[in-house]
């Protein structure tokens, strides 16, 4: 799956089958799911990967003081793009480890 078709699979009513989490928390907050989204890293959130994700959760919220904890704990510097820019990253290097 190309990010093309994973933006576009959030037409649907449920994410596609057998996503890894981290994708799970993406396409469940561009649906407008924050809560969901956020329920997933916090059941992961000793994983870097996850903490990146939750980074840009708590960016997406507002809250840049408890997104800049969670770029720190993923190893990462804070996002200077738009959110928009940074979701599509996120995804672009979640389904390309998704396929290795």
């Amino acid at each position: 799956m190309d990010l093309q078709e994973f933006t576009l699979s959030t037409n649907q009513a449920a994410p596609p089958a057998d996503l890894p989490p981290m994708l799970q928390a993406l396409w469940h907050l561009r649906k407008g799911d924050w809560n969901k989204a956020h329920a997933i890293v916090q059941e992961r959130e000793h994983e870097q990967s996850s903490a990146w994700v939750h980074a840009h959760l708590h960016r997406v919220e507002g809250d840049l003081a408890n997104a800049g904890y969670w770029y720190r704990r993923a190893g990462r510097k804070a996002a200077n793009s738009g959110l928009e820019e940074e979701w599509k990253a996120l995804a672009a290097h979640f389904l390309m480890e998704n396929e290795t």
